[in-house]
């Protein structure tokens, strides 16, 4: 599989190349030349495998021949060696051979090492730049802005492997406390991975990172590799769940519409989905749930993109003004508005509504929801009141509640227990670099620290 910047179809890489360099020379985000499309039978035999083994037999399609088959299966069952649960707020498990009578779903994407759904893209990516780095000895300096849950996810995997030095920056206030503090206090004093607390937004930390590549000379004198959704290998993995857990929602109900609903901040999970259904997944919709930044919401109900500067939420993981990955849909659906809006529906929400919605859930069947995956099921409600037939709905879980202790206790008034890899964190001592939003600032720091 070859990629070209969607600026720029003539500019072209392989995928280890697109991987390492993160964005194209022209500025631009990398695309795969073509996507590849599996036949009802073909995705029948994959939807009979494993998570991780239909992952294995996907990415051949979207990486170069550096990777052999072999290669892939044992980065995929290594990557993926935990499990990826649907079930309803009631506790029900969808099963095909035992389905129950029901339709509300939550894909529970939050039981990786990190408790979120960037473990999947972050150990894909994280084991690929590493089989690419051990044959040629190269060395990278990853930067990722984070709003949450990249940060972490990306920290881990990454930790300790040699040749790599990860800097996270994370906005000031702008993430929880057990974000905070799991970002923080990854390895040792000496570890690869360093924190920087940038004081400022969200966005202030992505335009530092994009600022960052713009350098040319500070890219060839660190050689920068970015690990945020700008990043190809950080998007293409992300449609291994949506194409598998498609399958086994369609072999539940199969004569039912399948529709995700996604609750959406920087749209790189949005368009994980959306190559997955143009690789021939069983999914007739998406549903996109925003909080208060909602500029993708606005654009699906207008036509016109107006990026915008964040606003603290709830939700802050989905805090985000300018979605990196806008441009992608665009490029996945010819610039054309009518056929984007075929396929996503949209919607916001405050965050008043999205306390009120995280009580009643728990209140009727004692399920916890973090307060992205409320926003989540939020818009799936909304978009099911003028639809007249059953289907299937399956929000997107996107981080276990216990990252969000603080706000979920305050909402619920009771006690959220803290997963061991979390409880095992709060215990450590923070380490982080507190810096202004500016790029010279980060260069200092590079220059000290890389």
């Amino acid at each position: 599989m070859n990629y070209h910047s969607h600026l720029d179809p003539k500019t072209s890489a392989s995928f280890g190349d697109a991987l390492l360099a993160s964005l194209a020379p022209d500025g631009g985000l990398w695309m795969p030349d073509t996507l590849p499309h599996f036949t009802s039978e073909e995705t029948a035999v994959l939807g009979a495998k494993s998570f991780a083994d239909c992952a294995a037999e996907l990415a051949p399609h979207f990486t170069d021949e550096r990777f052999t088959k072999t290669d892939l299966l044992a980065l995929c069952r290594d990557a993926y060696n935990f499990d990826v649960p649907m079930r309803t707020p009631k506790g029900d498990v969808l099963d095909p051979a035992l389905a129950p009578v029901a339709e509300d779903f939550v894909l529970e994407l939050f039981h990786g090492p990190t408790l979120a759904f960037k473990d999947f893209a972050a150990r894909f990516m994280g084991r690929a730049a590493s089989h690419l780095m051990g044959t040629t000895k190269q060395r990278r300096t990853i930067l990722v802005a984070t709003s949450g849950d990249t940060g972490g996810a990306i920290g881990d995997a990454f930790l300790d492997q040699k040749g790599i030095k990860v800097f996270i920056l994370f906005p000031k206030g702008g993430v929880s406390k057990v974000q905070e503090q799991q970002l923080t206090t990854m390895g040792t004093k000496r570890s690869n991975v360093q924190a920087i607390c940038v004081d400022g937004t969200f966005d202030d930390c992505q335009q530092l990172v994009k600022q960052a590549f713009g350098d040319k000379a500070l890219t060839a004198k660190h050689d920068l590799m970015s690990a945020n959704s700008i990043n190809v290998g950080r998007v293409i993995p992300q449609s291994f769940y949506y194409f598998w857990t498609s399958l086994q929602a369609k072999a539940a109900y199969p004569n039912r519409p399948l529709v995700y609903s996604i609750p959406s901040g920087n749209l790189g999970n949005l368009t994980g989905g959306l190559i997955a259904k143009k690789m021939g997944a069983p999914i007739d919709r998406f549903v996109i749930g925003n909080n208060a930044n909602d500029p993708f919401v606005d654009y699906l109900a207008s036509g016109e993109y107006t990026p915008r500067p964040s606003v603290p939420t709830l939700s802050n993981a989905m805090d985000i003004g300018r979605p990196n990955n806008f441009p992608r849909i665009l490029s996945l659906y010819d610039e054309d508005y009518d056929k984007v809006r075929d396929v996503c529906w949209g919607a916001s929400f405050s965050d008043v509504e999205t306390e009120r919605h995280i009580r009643r859930v728990y209140t009727e069947t004692g399920y916890i929801m973090c307060p992205h995956t409320a926003v989540g099921h939020l818009a799936m409600e909304k978009f099911a009141e003028d639809v007249d037939r059953p289907f299937t709905r399956i929000t997107v879980g996107t981080a276990h509640p216990a990252k969000f202790a603080d706000s979920v206790e305050r909402i619920l008034h009771t006690d959220i227990p803290l997963p061991a890899p979390l409880a095992k964190a709060m215990k450590k001592k923070k380490r982080m670099h507190v810096m202004a939003p500016t790029l010279d600032a980060l260069s200092d720091y590079l220059a000290d620290n890389a």
